[in-house]
């Protein structure tokens, strides 16, 4: 019998989700995928693994059985992997890493390139995504390691399977179109009368943002909503509105725009979530270590005051060994 570990990481996922839909979302396939490889798999074992109920698949007893040992293989693989990158002199390991715009730009650069000289046996490959969808990825193995957010009027709830790294806490700031505010700072309230360029409200920028707002006492009137900070600072320097950015995203700043201290300071953290089986994979500590480090000269160590409720959690000075100074997702 010959089983396939793609396979097997279907068979999986569809034992936990429930539908072939879902399952291939998951994984970033196609349902149709999907379906086609777990038709070989039952071929592969040669017994039936699925039946038909309607328009959905469900899995057989021996398709369960099968299901529950393809959790220990994939787990035991992922440990023999760790293994093996930890056994040589030098460590050679591919990662993959969810991102968005703001630290891809803000802090990838930096980091892979120091990486890369003191390393470059660790190969890190990117794919971007929402933020609120990197964790979840982490945790069906589609990544092996993702940028998560966390904002201090915002917790977030996080997945037991998970551990995370502080990496960064970033403040949020006021972007306005030049000379529309002439203060050092100013309240939320003070920009009540302005129109809003927000992220969409399904987004945790979005949400945060809102809430900061209503915190102020204003409902904003957003007239228009957009996914990336680049693209809402360029429509405050065309002067469509005004809109929150953060540290990272300082970085994205056009002519026009005046950044402005907020009274009623709002940050978020930023963190590497990684599967906790994964914790002492030699390979991805270095790559935390190097996005740490890359954070922590550009001022926004993680050794800043946390957002609640997870202040408590975070020890100053953390250091290589996550699993000791790392805060786990729960």
């Amino acid at each position: 019998m010959d089983l396939s570990l793609p396979r097997l990481r279907m068979l999986r996922e569809l034992h936990r989700r429930g539908t072939i839909t879902a399952a291939a979302a998951a994984l970033h396939y196609t349902a149709s995928a999907v379906s086609q490889q777990l038709a070989q798999l039952e071929r592969d074992v040669g017994t039936r693994l699925f039946e038909r109920r309607g328009r959905r698949v469900q899995l057989t007893d021996l398709g369960v059985l099968l299901a529950e040992h393809a959790e220990e293989i994939l787990a035991s693989v992922e440990r023999a992997t760790q293994a093996l990158e930890g056994a040589g002199e030098s460590i050679a390991a591919k990662v993959t890493a969810g991102v968005w715009a703001s630290v891809a730009s803000g802090l990838l650069p930096d980091a892979l390139t120091a990486l890369a000289r003191s390393h470059p046996g660790v190969v890190v490959r990117t794919r971007e995504l929402a933020p609120e969808e990197t964790a979840a990825a982490v945790r069906d193995g589609a990544l092996d390691l993702s940028f998560v957010l966390d904002y201090s009027n915002y917790p977030m709830t996080w997945d037991h399977g998970l551990e995370r790294a502080v990496i960064a806490v970033e403040r949020l700031y006021a972007a306005v179109p030049a000379g529309a505010v002439p203060a050092a700072s100013v309240t939320l309230a003070e920009l009540a009368e302005h129109p809003w360029i927000m992220s969409p409200a399904r987004s945790h920028f979005g949400q945060a943002a809102r809430l900061a707002c209503q915190a102020a006492g204003f409902a904003p009137r957003i007239d228009h909503e957009v996914e990336e900070q680049a693209t809402a600072m360029a429509m405050v320097a065309a002067g469509l509105g005004v809109t929150l950015v953060s540290d990272l995203g300082l970085a994205l700043r056009p002519p026009g725009v005046d950044v402005v201290a907020l009274a009623e300071p709002l940050t978020r953290t930023v963190s590497l979530a990684y599967r906790t089986n994964s914790a002492r994979r030699a390979a991805l500590l270095l790559v935390v270590d190097a996005v740490r480090t890359a954070a922590a000269e550009k001022g926004l160590g993680a050794d800043t005051a946390l957002p609640a409720p997870t202040a408590a959690e975070a020890g100053p000075g953390a250091d290589l060994e996550i699993t000791g100074d790392g805060l786990r997702l729960g």
